[in-house]
Formats: C-alpha cells, sequence, structure tokens
C-alpha cells in the first residue's frame, strides 16, 4: 500500500493549528505535529482517531535547538514533508517600553527565526524532490501599525514580505509558498499575549476551524496568499490607502489596556 503523504503542522497543539492538522488527516495525511507545550500529546491523540498516522514532539520552535529536533524526527522518519504549515507563533500585549526584553526576544525568535529555519530546512527538501506546498501563518495584522503590539505586528509584517518572496523565488521548481493571513480568531493567543484586558480580547472572532479551511485550500490551490474572512479582507484592503497614524490610533482602542483608555 502507498504511504499516505506528510504533513507537518507546528503550533498544533490548539487553536488554527490543531484545526489545521484534524483536516490534513481527514483529508488523507500523515501528520508530524509539534508544540512548545505538552498538550501536543493530547492534539495527537484526538488526531489519530481520524485514521491518520501521527507523530508529536513537543520543542520550543523559538530556538534553533528546537526546530533542529523537529527535522531530526522527520529525517529518522525518512519520509518527504508534503505539505509544511509553519502556524506556531506568540503574540505580546501592553506597552512596549514595559515589556521584559526576553518575551520581546521569544516572539520574535518564535515568528521570525524559527519560521525561517524551519522554512529553509524544509524547503530545501522539498525543492530538490520538485514538488511541495508549504503554508505560513501571518496575519492581517502585518497590514496595521500596531499600537501596543508593537513587536508582534512587526513579526507579521515581515511575515507576509518573507512568504511573497520566496514563493516568486521558488517560482517554476514545483514548490508553493502561501501566506494565510487570519484576523483576531477565538484561540489561546489574548491569554497567552497577556491581552485579556482590552477589547480585542473580548470583541467577536473568527472560528479556527474556518480559518484553517480557508488556508488549507487556498495552499492546495497553490495560491501565494490568501485573507481569512470577508471583514478582513476589506480591512486589508483598507489599511493600504490609510496613513499609519490612522491605523494606529484604531489600534489602540482594540490592543491597549483597560487601564490606557
Amino acid at each position: 500500500m502507498e504511504p499516505r503523504p506528510l504533513a507537518v503542522v507546528t503550533g498544533a497543539s490548539t487553536g488554527i493549528g490543531f484545526e489545521f492538522a484534524k483536516l490534513c488527516a481527514t483529508r488523507g495525511y500523515d501528520l508530524v505535529i509539534a508544540a512548545d507545550e505538552p498538550e501536543i500529546a493530547q492534539a495527537a491523540e484526538a488526531i489519530r482517531s481520524e485514521d491518520a498516522r501521527v507523530w508529536e514532539i513537543e520543542t520550543d520552535l523559538s530556538t534553533m535547538a528546537g526546530v533542529a529536533a523537529l527535522y531530526d524526527l522527520l529525517r529518522r522518519l525518512a519520509r518527504p514533508v508534503d505539505i509544511l504549515i509553519a502556524n506556531a507563533g506568540r503574540g505580546l500585549g501592553s506597552d512596549f517600553l514595559d515589556q521584559d526584553f526576553s518575551q520581546i526576544r521569544r516572539v520574535i525568535d518564535t515568528n521570525i527565526t524559527g519560521t525561517v529555519y524551519l522554512t529553509q530546512l524544509i524547503g530545501r527538501d522539498m525543492r530538490s524532490r520538485g514538488i511541495g506546498g508549504i503554508l505560513l501563518v501571518g496575519s492581517i495584522a502585518g497590514f496595521i501599525t500596531g499600537s501596543f503590539q508593537a513587536v508582534y505586528h512587526g513579526t507579521k509584517a515581515f511575515i507576509y514580505n518573507y512568504s511573497t518572496a520566496l514563493a516568486d523565488e521558488l517560482q517554476g521548481t514545483g514548490v508553493t509558498v502561501t501566506c494565510l493571513m487570519p484576523g483576531a480568531t477565538e484561540t489561546e493567543f489574548f491569554r497567552r499575549a497577556g491581552m485579556l484586558d482590552t477589547e480585542a480580547s473580548r470583541a467577536r472572532k473568527a472560528d479556527p476551524a474556518e480559518v484553517a479551511r480557508d488556508g488549507f485550500e487556498a495552499l492546495m490551490e497553490g495560491r501565494r496568499e490568501i485573507v481569512s474572512g470577508w471583514q478582513n479582507k476589506l480591512l486589508a484592503l483598507v489599511s493600504h490607502v490609510t496613513p499609519a497614524s490612522i491605523l494606529a490610533w484604531r489600534n489602540r482602542q482594540f490592543s491597549a489596556p483597560d487601564k490606557r483608555m
């Protein structure tokens, strides 16, 4: 029997990443899933009920060693990666000057350094085989001046530009790169980012399963980018013609702690 294709999903213990992993399983993929928390083991058990083979690894993808540990697992499996869904990410709210720099560094290293390193390792393998699909999870935050989320928004602007550039570089190789840009989604993001005391945490949010479906279909179609949700599509369009100062003011209404409003 032919082995099922293999998908790698990072940040797969909860939220959008978990929904991506479940979707891959139902679409005929075996999985390697990774996260930096022990809940990844429970996620793996839940996904195995979809008849997929699942290998999980608890590893910190903000570190070079953590990324290397995931890649070493893939090498031991000796199976080609058909799709990579790089979903691992981290946010951080509140006043930039009051944030602990170790937390700032972890946001940058998770959202940028770890993502870039893993994409390069797996992307090289895909290019050598002449086939593969990479999905990078960005955010519409990458289009918006992010008061009280300055570092997070900056990392998502990087992901969008990096993804579109990589997609262009890989033209004609058989490897596609897709950037998924959701808006606020019903996940653990706001709690983990220390933003429960913000309007953003109380606002209506997207269903992570719907976000994952949008991203997966775009990946399968080889699209370079996809904004999930019609309201987010409108916001992305408006952001391109709105002065940064106005975007910053509007984001302040959502992201500033209640004590600052």
